[in-house]
Formats: structure tokens, sequence, C-alpha cells
């Protein structure tokens, strides 16, 4: 469809007529018409490069399962060794959180585990991190009633992970997510800052208001109270000192909760917006920007 199309199209389905000078791109721009995200697909808000990926050999990566008593089943979790690596040896950890709807097996836009900690940037190899992905479910890595995938990482996958060797100090862990998991490593650095040394997220999903996120989402938070536990807008404060990247698209339905996030996080927080929306192309665009932050941080 064309652009004049499209608007032709949006005008017809809503019976509007402009007045008083305001185009009808105008109003979807701001959201007073609805499309704004077609005509950004429309508009090339949308397009982002692709860049070639290089890897070294890959490492070895295993899947498999255990019971979690703080998510009330079975949770199914993969752990990547970078090259030249593999079990027995100590090493830094990154903890990457998936997206809504996503599981541990595609927590990564557009490539593996194993091939994330294998990523050459500019030439040169990624310094020596391990990463761990696991299965969240959809209720936004915090607890719920019955259901608490926070305590879940933290008293169950993270102690896995360092009986491995992995991220037992003095090496390191990082948290790193894409739009809901974007969001969850930003709350886990917030409430566990002796835990989580360092945070990557690509487009996260940070609302600011409880009905926001209600309307959007009734399954992200359990009540009014759990929204103002785990608001990251709020609680930014508390990231400060840590190393932190937030990445986000111009054209993003989140835009404006992470410009909110972005003016309350602490001096020294790196926040990037760029031409892009909430697509995997911009998810896999920001991967290795992201990696290659946190590895700098973790292996230092």
């Amino acid at each position: 469809m064309t652009r004049r199309g499209f608007l032709t199209l949006g005008l017809a389905s809503t019976g509007a007529l402009v007045a008083g000078g305001v185009g009808v791109v105008d109003l979807v721009q701001r959201g007073l018409l609805p499309g704004k995200h077609e005509l950004d697909v429309l508009d090339g808000a949308c397009n982002v490069s692709d860049a070639a990926l290089h890897y070294s050999p890959l490492g070895p990566s295993f899947s498999k399962q255990f019971h979690s008593r703080r998510r009330g089943r079975s949770v199914g979790y993969t752990i990547a060794y970078p090259p030249g690596h593999g079990p027995g040896d100590r090493l830094p950890l990154v903890v990457m959180l998936h997206g809504f709807g996503g599981n541990h097996a595609d927590a990564l836009e557009g490539i593996s585990p194993a091939q994330a900690v294998a990523l050459r940037i500019d030439g040169a190899p990624l310094p020596p991190l391990a990463m761990v992905t696991v299965d969240g479910g959809g209720g936004y890595w915090n607890p719920h009633p019955g259901d608490d995938p926070m305590g879940m990482v933290v008293d169950e996958l993270i102690p896995l992970c360092r009986r491995l060797g992995l991220g037992r100090p003095p090496h390191r862990i990082g948290a790193m997510g894409i739009s809901m998991g974007g969001y969850g490593a930003l709350l886990f650095a917030e409430k566990f800052p002796h835990l989580f040394s360092a945070v990557a997220a690509i487009s996260p999903a940070v609302w600011t208001s409880y009905p926001q996120a209600r309307s959007a989402n009734a399954g992200a938070y359990a009540s009014d109270a759990a929204f103002a536990s785990n608001d990251v807008v709020t609680h930014a404060h508390a990231l400060a000192g840590k190393p932190v990247r937030v990445a986000s698209g111009d054209s993003d339905p989140f835009h404006p909760g992470v410009v909110a996030l972005a003016a309350a996080l602490p001096r020294g927080a790196i926040v990037e917006f760029s031409q892009g929306c909430h697509t995997g192309s911009f998810f896999l665009a920001q991967e290795p920007p992201s990696l290659a932050f946190l590895s700098r941080h973790l292996a230092a």
C-alpha cells in the first residue's frame, strides 16, 4: 500500500475531517489517529541497515531443564561457552532475558547464544564470557502469585551457573535483554546491584504508569503495588555507578517510556536513540554493540 492510500484508508475508516490546518500525518504521528507504526513503515522510519555478522569458531552449548520452585514448573535453559572454552572453565556470565512470548531457545534475535559469545566486533573477538538463557514466562520478569521468574533467576539459575564456574567471584555477571527482557535486565540490575555488575537493554518495554501497562498487557504486573515496586523509571537511581547501556528506536511504541527512563538514569548511563521500530532488524543490529559493552565491563 502506498503512503497516500494508507492515509486515505485511515480517513475513511475513522470518518475524520481534518480542520484548522492540522494534517493527517501530524495526527497519526501524535497518536490521535491510528496507524503510526504502519506510517513509520511506509516512511522508512523502521528501516535499519543490515550489518554483516562475523564469528570465531563456535564454542560448545547445551540445553537442559530444571524444576523451579520459584516458578512452580520445569524451565528450560541454555548455556553457551565462548570459542576455546567449555564446561569446567571459570568465566564471566551474561544472563540474557527473552521478550514477551519467547523462551530460552529464542531469547536473542537472529543468532544463537553460541554465536552471540563468538561474535567478532571490528575484526576482534569478544573477551571470553559465557551466556545463559532461561524460560521466564510472560510476566515481565517480576514476581506474580505462584510464578516468580525473578526469584528463579536469582535464587536458582545463577547458583546453578556458579556451581559450573560461571559468574563465580571474582568473575562478574551482566544482565541483557530485548523488549520485555530489556525491562527485566534493568529491573534485575536495580533490585540486585550486588549481583549484576553491568546491564544492556535493547528496546526495553517500559511503561510510566500502571493503567498504561494494564491496558497494553494485563498480565505484566499483578497489581498497582507490584508496578510501583518494579517500576524501573522510579528506581533508576539504584543503577548509580553501574555501567548501563540502553538502545531504543525513535519510532518504538515504548519510546515515551524510554525517554522518561533516560531522564531518570544516573550520570554516566549510555542511552542511544536511533532510527528504528520495535522490530527484529533493530534488535539484531543492537546485539553486537550491547555484547561488546557488557564484555568490556565484565572482563575488566
